[in-house]
């Protein structure tokens, strides 16, 4: 199948950064030129690795960890500070400028996927900044003699992932409760049909949230996310698990399918009808993210309920007693249960859609 405009695969992408204590890969704009609105990064953490504490200066970030044992601490303004531990299945929320830093606390490697509100995200880490000053004013702004600073080591570059010199033991931190954290996987998916679930983390149910949500999707292999689409919210979503085909519907008539694996992702633009369906054997899990902290959604089964029966002739061009006897749907499934089998022949335009 053809490379295409919506697709990318993390899978062939090297690392952006890499040392002997993790890595970083990233795909933003530069790399994905759809992308608008929503970048994504998958963070490696060995035993002991540490990433930086560092900012984004024109993004939140929302983070979901798929492995392993993790210390996040969050500096913020008026000396506001939070500090909890995340594991496989928990999320947390940055806000924009808010200096933080993770560490892996666990035995095993750990793995995050996280999710940025911009495209293109700009970055300061602490050791390129204490790296732009001297050390008089590094001196004056901690309250120690400038002769002290010396002894750090310091660029411009940042350190991105450092090495501890010993394993961490949180200091209880476990213990709280935090508003930028959010045990997903533990709580009991709002959406739940025979074809699948979703866990989601919104607004609704996690206010602190801005300008970005979650849902983890699971299709079973008798399940399909329906025809949809989302008003003024833009999607991106990576594959944990499974394999499953996909249709965006642009502008002109121009359609793209394609299918999709583990570590591959994906970006439609706001309001782009779009479905994704499980095409094997096994569950399909999907991370979903979205441009707003509340995402909207049209789903296509309770269309045909919306509206009367000779209108829908009218637009299909049909006899009003030709058409379907379609179910009267009051609240859309938003997961369907696949009653027909699988297109052998997907629909592709191939007007423009691939590279």
């Amino acid at each position: 199948m053809p490379k295409t405009i919506h697709l990318r695969s993390l899978q062939q992408k090297p690392a952006t950064f890499a040392n002997s204590s993790g890595a970083i890969t990233r795909i933003e704009v530069s790399d994905f030129p759809v992308l608008k609105g929503l970048s994504l990064r998958r963070l490696l953490l060995s035993p002991r690795g540490v990433r930086e504490p560092h900012w984004h200066a024109n993004a939140h970030e929302l983070g979901y960890c798929l492995r392993g044992e993790h210390l996040v601490t969050m500096a913020r303004s008026h000396s506001q500070r939070d500090s909890f531990t995340i594991s496989g299945g928990q999320m947390f929320f940055v806000p924009s400028g808010a200096l933080h830093h993770i560490e892996n606390v666990g035995e095993q490697e750990g793995e995050m996927i996280l999710a940025f509100s911009c495209e293109q995200v700009e970055d300061f880490g602490l050791s390129g900044t204490f790296g732009a000053f001297t050390d008089a004013v590094l001196g004056n702004t901690l309250g120690v003699p400038a002769d002290e600073m010396a002894s750090l080591s310091r660029s411009l570059e940042n350190t991105l992932i450092g090495t501890r010199a010993a394993a961490a033991i949180p200091q209880g931190q476990e213990l709280f409760s935090s508003p930028f954290k959010y045990d997903l996987e533990a709580a009991a998916p709002p959406i739940a049909t025979a074809g699948g679930s979703a866990h989601t983390a919104q607004a609704t149910s996690w206010p602190i949230l801005r300008e970005l949500s979650m849902f983890s999707l699971r299709i079973s292999d008798q399940g399909m996310r329906e025809l949809h689409w989302h008003p003024e919210t833009a999607e991106m979503g990576y594959v944990t698990a499974g394999h499953d085909r996909m249709s965006i519907l642009s502008p002109g008539a121009s359609l793209d399918t394609y299918e999709m694996k583990a570590d591959d992702m994906y970006f439609v633009p706001r309001a782009y009808p779009h479905h994704i369906e499980n095409v094997a054997g096994g569950e399909l899990a999907i991370l979903v993210f979205f441009d707003q902290s509340q995402p909207a959604d049209i789903g296509g089964r309770s269309l045909a309920s919306a509206f009367s029966r000779e209108v829908l002739a009218a637009t299909f061009q049909i006899d009003p007693a030709k058409l379907p006897k379609f179910p009267f749907t009051a609240e859309d499934p938003l997961i369907v249960s696949r009653i027909n089998p699988v297109d052998r022949t997907a629909r592709n335009s191939g007007d423009g859609n691939s590279e």
